[in-house]
């Protein structure tokens, strides 16, 4: 069959990217653990980059909202995602807990209603609008429950039966400890919450602050996931250990291989600008290095797509191509984390490239082929025989940037020298 070149998104970044050969159809075999979840990179939003604080109810519904007015819910942006500061945090012993010793909900953010708690209202609303909802969460328990010595609900045992004194990372509310896993009672505690969330209708928990040291609380919540009977997609989060990425394959939906892509270096550490260029291309190395273990089941998260608000992201525009460009040659989570609310309408349009959307939910990871002080070359091989290749030109100037047909493991008479139009700046 005679092979050829379709144009899949033109001029990014100084960077090109292009499908060779014949045009494929059908998909690989899903392998997604027994959560029935994590068939494909999730597409959605999260309050963090943006939000950050201040996570109310009405601004979530807010952001959801946008995903559907926008239409990019149309192009499978489905997940609405709060992160931290959705419970209380007073201060000095973590976490406030109810009498079973899990996170209370801040009712003045997510004010309950009649007998719903308030994170199960925002849920609701979510999922009214045909969406999905997240929430955040981190490993161990509070130390107000284990001052408290709450209860672990349906058991004898309480939180100081189950708690070490090794501090656990809660960023900023701080106060977790660890949990003794050997110990009646602590996989139970673990049932306990996710059972709550499940009952407040989420679909997808980020776990953050993992660490090597974490395993067994990761094991524990996925087993407690999957017994709810819901439904919930598994994120860790963040910069995971490569050398224990078969676990983390093993055991959730996602991980994230790097620190925050957020600069903070807005006024008092939020707000414009969201990211920086070194940043984005910290992710190069990441994504070369990662591409193993990616896949159908679990996938490589580079973290928040920083596409939406224009320059306000911190990003040139040829600089917003290449993230989305990279992060769909990685088969990467697309999770944006701008302001939904107004978007720029040059980024909603590279966000609704169906053709660069396809090459993410694909769920193959691509290798990189070569690389050097300006410029990057990945390429990854469709089912049906196409090759997808991203052409970056890193640099400040204009440059050719090539890669050969052997290189891609194509015929050589199909050898291109590709070149990007313009330069990253």
């Amino acid at each position: 069959m005679r092979r050829r070149i379709r144009g899949v998104l033109a001029a990014l970044t100084g960077a090109l990217l292009l499908t060779m050969g014949v045009t494929a159809t059908g998909g690989q075999s899903a392998r997604a653990d027994d959560n029935d979840v994590g068939l494909k990179p999730v597409l959605g939003w999260s309050s963090w980059s943006f939000v950050r604080r201040d996570p109310t109810a009405g601004t979530i519904e807010a952001h959801a909202k946008a995903l559907k007015t926008s239409g990019l819910a149309k192009n499978g942006f489905v997940y609405a995602n709060v992160d931290d500061f959705w419970y209380q945090c007073p201060g000095g012993q973590g976490p406030d807990v109810d009498q079973y010793g899990r996170w209370v909900t801040d009712p003045v953010r997510s004010p309950p209603r009649g007998g719903e708690n308030g994170v199960q209202v925002v849920a609701d609303h979510v999922h009214s609008l045909g969406l999905r909802f997240g929430l955040y969460v981190t490993p161990g328990i509070s130390q107000q429950a284990v001052a408290k010595n709450t209860e672990i609900k349906g058991t004898p045992y309480h939180a100081r039966d189950i708690a070490t004194t090794t501090t656990e990372s809660n960023y900023n509310c701080g106060g977790m400890v660890g949990i003794d896993y050997t110990k009646p009672g602590a996989q139970t505690f673990v049932d306990s919450w996710a059972g709550q969330f499940a009952g407040w209708g989420i679909d997808y928990l980020k776990i953050d602050g993992v660490g090597t040291s974490d395993q067994q609380d990761v094991q524990a919540w996925s087993e407690a996931l999957r017994h709810t009977g819901r439904p919930i997609h598994l994120e860790l989060s963040n910069k995971l250990d490569i050398n224990n990425a078969a676990t983390w394959k093993k055991l959730s939906n996602g991980w994230r291989t790097g620190g925050d892509i957020e600069c903070h270096c807005g006024p008092d550490g939020s707000g414009y600008p969201l990211t920086t260029w070194a940043s984005v291309a910290s992710r190069f190395d990441q994504v070369a290095a990662w591409a193993p273990y990616g896949g159908p089941g679990g996938y490589n998260d580079y973290d928040s797509l920083e596409i939406g608000n224009g320059d306000g992201n911190g990003l040139t525009p040829d600089e917003r191509r290449t993230q989305m460009s990279l992060w769909s040659l990685a088969a990467s989570p697309l999770v944006l984390g701008t302001d939904l609310t107004h978007l720029d309408p040059a980024d909603l349009a590279l966000l609704k490239n169906t053709d660069v959307l396809a090459v993410d939910q694909d769920g193959i990871d691509a290798k990189r082929i070569s690389s050097d002080a300006n410029s990057q070359v990945f390429a990854k091989t469709e089912p049906g025989g196409d090759v997808v290749v991203g052409l970056f030109n890193t640099g400040s100037a204009p440059r050719e940037v090539a890669t050969t047909a052997g290189a891609l493991g194509l015929s050589a008479a199909r050898d291109h020298a590709l070149r990007p139009p313009t330069p990253r700046g």
